[in-house]
């Protein structure tokens, strides 16, 4: 396969920006767990990992899904856990020795180019991540590749922007401060593949049957600060931009934030409404 030097650009910029915001996720990992719970439940109840089987999880973070599936496959079964950060990795596996999950391995791997032999597992998770591949048609490409006959995938992605303010305030805000849109062109984003349309195209493309698609909603309940606090060190696009700014530019995001999430006030706490997309399908 060959890819383009502006391809390998983008896609060492996306690494980079996750493995800089490694450290948080490990901070906040029960807390992302937490988040993700019933998305997780979701990849795991509409691929059904059995007894014996290989799990692999793909942009892993914390690896809340793949430590989920652990119990699953017992003793007899693997799961791989991955990123393409390689922190990220170390804290599933950190994880995963905490609470004695022997059948639990981790591994550096890009979804895009999946450093796995053909057919090699029975299930694939994904959770929170597929939105940020460079090219998601050849990620699931791969993933179909390291599914045996039979495998099973399950990945789930934020819907549509105006459908998660949670994140889409962040994001907006940064845009208007910074005076370019969040993300840059070209670049890979949370919303990237909140099309339900194209994303079911893109995973029957790849060669899945079956391929159901589902909204699943995972509303935000925290205070302002809590929220603010741990969107500023989790979502990496965002994370970035913040570093580079000077103390008073990050004040005026701050107010403007304050001012933006107005609607979603509930005494002293923000409820905010939140969607995601969880697509399946198997290989024949």
């Amino acid at each position: 396969m060959t890819v383009n030097s502006d391809t390998i650009g983008i896609r060492k910029h996306v690494h980079a920006m996750w493995a800089a915001v490694a450290p948080a996720w490990g901070t906040y990992a029960e807390l992302t767990d937490a988040r993700g719970r019933e998305l997780a439940e979701r990849l795991l109840e509409v691929t059904m990992p059995r007894p014996g089987e290989r799990v692999l999880e793909l942009a892993c973070g914390a690896g809340g899904a793949g430590l989920a599936a652990a119990a699953l496959v017992g003793a007899a079964g693997e799961v791989v856990v991955s990123d393409i950060a390689e922190a990220m990795t170390a804290i599933a596996a950190r994880r995963a020795r905490e609470a004695g999950l022997d059948n639990v391995r981790a591994r550096v791997l890009d979804l895009e180019e999946i450093e796995e032999p053909d057919g090699s597992f029975d299930v694939t998770l994904c959770r929170e991540g597929l939105m940020f591949a460079v090219e998601p048609g050849q990620a699931l490409a791969e993933i179909h590749r390291v599914l045996r006959p039979g495998g099973r995938l399950a990945a789930s992605v934020w819907g549509p922007r105006d459908r998660n303010p949670w994140l889409a305030l962040v994001m907006d805000a940064v845009s208007a401060e910074i005076g370019s849109p969040m993300p840059p062109p070209g670049m890979p984003g949370p919303f990237a593949l909140a099309d339900a349309d194209q994303l079911t195209r893109l995973v029957v493309d790849a060669g899945f049957v079956g391929v159901e698609l589902v909204e699943v909603d995972v509303p935000l309940r925290e205070s302002f600060e809590d929220w603010w606090t741990r969107r500023a060190a989790l979502a990496g696009p965002v994370s970035a931009r913040l570093a580079a700014m000077p103390d008073d530019a990050k004040q005026r995001l701050h107010d403007r934030l304050r001012e933006a999430v107005r609607p979603y006030e509930r005494g002293e706490t923000l409820e905010f409404p939140g969607v995601a997309l969880v697509v399946s399908g198997r290989r024949p």
